[in-house]
C-alpha cells in the first residue's frame, strides 16, 4: 500500500514530534508499504544525515514543500494533499486536523493520530465536522486519557469502529545487546559510579528543577541530563556551576542513534514530570502524554523512577517502575535512596520493564493501526 504521511514537523529538528514522524514512516517501510513523507521546508537533506540524527535504517521518500508563515501552513497542507492525490496514494496519515480534512475533501482515506486536544478558535467545530464527515477515516489516540479528555472538552463521542488507542513505540532492535552499565560508562568516558540518567526535552515541567535539588542531596551519584536546546543547556550549565555541583553532566543533544548507550549507562532512569508539562509546541500534556522516552527507558532494562501521573499507569505499574508524587522532593528523595540501596530491586524493575515493552515496537504498533483500518474499510 502507498501511504503518504503529511506532517507539520520540521525535518530535521530536535523535537519529539519529528522523531515520532520518522519512526512511523520507517515502520511503514519495514512492514512492506511504500512510505512517502511530506513536510514543510525550503530545502532537502541527505538521507545519511537523517539516518544518524533519527536512528533509522530503512529509507523512504521525503519531500519538502514550501509554506507561507502568514497562512499557518494551510497552503502546505493543501499542496501536500494534492501531491498525495496526484501520486495516487492509498492512505493519508497525519497528526494535523486540517490535513485530514483536506484529504477527505479529495476522497482520500485518512488516519488522524491525536496527541493533544485540537487547538485554536475553530478547532472544536472543525473536529466535529471531521467526525461526522462521510469517508473512510480512523482516529488514533495515544492514550485513553486523551480520548476521554477530547470527548469531555469538545462534547463529542467517537464511534468505536472509528477510534483506536495506541501508545507510542520504540525501536527494539536498537536496544538489543546493549552493554552493561559499567561498559557503557567506559565507552562514554564516564566515571565508574552509581549513575542516574534523564533524557528528553528541557521544556517547562519536565522536572529539571527537582533533579537539580536531588543532585545537591546525592553528591556521590553521577547525574546525566541528555538533551535540550543549546541555549537552554547553557543556562542550566551556568546554574549548575554557580551551585558548585560537580556531579551533573550535560552532554547536550545526542542523536537518537546514539541515545541507547547513554540510557544503558544508567543504574536509574529518571522521569520527574510535574503536574503541568509543556510539549514541544507548548500547552500542557501531563494528563494525556505517552512519552517516547518511556518506552526507550523500558527497552533499556533499567530501573525507572517517575512521578506518579495517572496517564503513565496505562503502561507502567509498580512491578516495572517506582513512583513518587509529582513535585514532592521529599518523596523523590526517599524513593531515589531506596533504589540506590537495593540493587536487586533495580534489576527486578528493569527486567520486568524490558519484558513489558516487547509489545510496544513501532512495527507492531503501526501494523495494528493499519490492520484495524483495513478491517474498517472492508465493512
Amino acid at each position: 500500500m502507498k501511504i503518504t504521511y503529511i506532517a507539520s514537523a520540521t525535518i530535521p529538528s530536535l523535537t519529539a514530534n519529528s522523531v515520532h514522524v520518522m519512526k512511523v514512516c520507517q515502520a511503514f517501510t519495514q512492514l512492506g508499504h511504500e512510505s512517502h513523507l511530506i513536510v514543510p521546508g525550503d530545502r532537502s537533506y541527505a538521507w545519511a544525515d537523517l539516518q544518524e540524527h533519527y536512528g533509522i535504517t530503512s529509507p523512504f521518500q521525503i519531500d519538502w514543500l514550501s509554506a507561507r508563515p502568514h497562512l499557518h501552513k494551510l497552503d502546505f497542507f493543501w499542496s501536500a494533499v494534492r501531491r498525495a492525490k496526484k501520486e495516487q496514494t492509498q492512505l493519508v496519515y497525519t497528526r494535523v486536523l486540517w490535513a485530514a480534512l483536506f484529504a477527505m475533501q479529495h476522497n482520500l482515506p485518512v488516519i488522524l493520530e491525536m496527541h493533544d486536544i485540537p487547538q485554536g478558535r475553530l478547532a472544536p467545530r472543525l473536529y466535529r465536522y471531521y467526525l461526522h464527515r462521510s469517508g473512510k477515516h480512523l482516529t488514533v489516540f495515544i492514550t485513553h486519557a486523551l480520548q476521554s479528555l477530547i470527548e469531555k472538552e469538545l462534547s463529542v463521542s467517537h464511534n468505536p469502529s472509528e477510534a483506536l488507542v495506541m501508545p507510542d513505540g520504540v525501536d527494539l532492535e536498537r536496544f538489543a545487546n546493549l552493554p552493561s552499565a559499567a561498559e557503557a560508562r567506559r565507552s562514554l568516558n564516564l566515571p565508574e559510579k552509581l549513575t542516574a540518567v534523564y533524557s528528553g526535552g528541557f521544556y517547562a515541567g519536565r522536572g529539571l528543577e527537582i533533579l537539580f535539588e536531588l543532585a545537591g542531596l546525592f553528591s556521590q551519584v553521577q547525574f546525566i541530563w541528555v538533551g535540550g536546546q543549546p541555549q537552554v543547556v547553557q543556562q542550566w550549565q551556568a546554574k549548575i556551576d554557580d551551585a558548585h555541583l560537580t556531579n551533573v553532566l550535560l552532554p547536550g543533544y545526542i542523536s537518537n542513534q546514539k541515545l541507547p548507550v547513554y540510557q544503558a549507562a544508567a543504574d536509574i532512569l529518571l522521569m520527574p514530570s510535574s503536574k503541568k508539562v509543556a510539549g514541544s509546541s507548548g500547552g500542557n500534556i501531563a494528563n494525556v502524554a505517552s512519552p517516547m522516552k518511556l518506552f526507550e527507558y523500558m527497552a533499556s532494562g533499567k530501573a525507572i523512577l517517575c512521578s506518579d501521573l495517572p496517564v503513565l499507569h496505562e503502561v507502567l505499574n509498580t512491578n516495572n517502575a517506582v513512583f513518587y508524587p509529582p513535585d514532592d522532593l521529599s518523596a523523590l528523595t526517599g524513593a531515589f535512596s531506596r533504589l540506590l540501596q537495593d540493587s536487586q530491586l533495580r534489576k527486578n524493575l528493569g527486567d520486568q520493564a524490558h519484558n513489558d515493552v516487547l509489545k510496544y515496537s513501532w512495527d507492531e504498533r503501526m501494523q495494528t493501526i493499519l490492520s484495524y483500518f483495513a478491517a474498517k474499510m472492508e465493512q
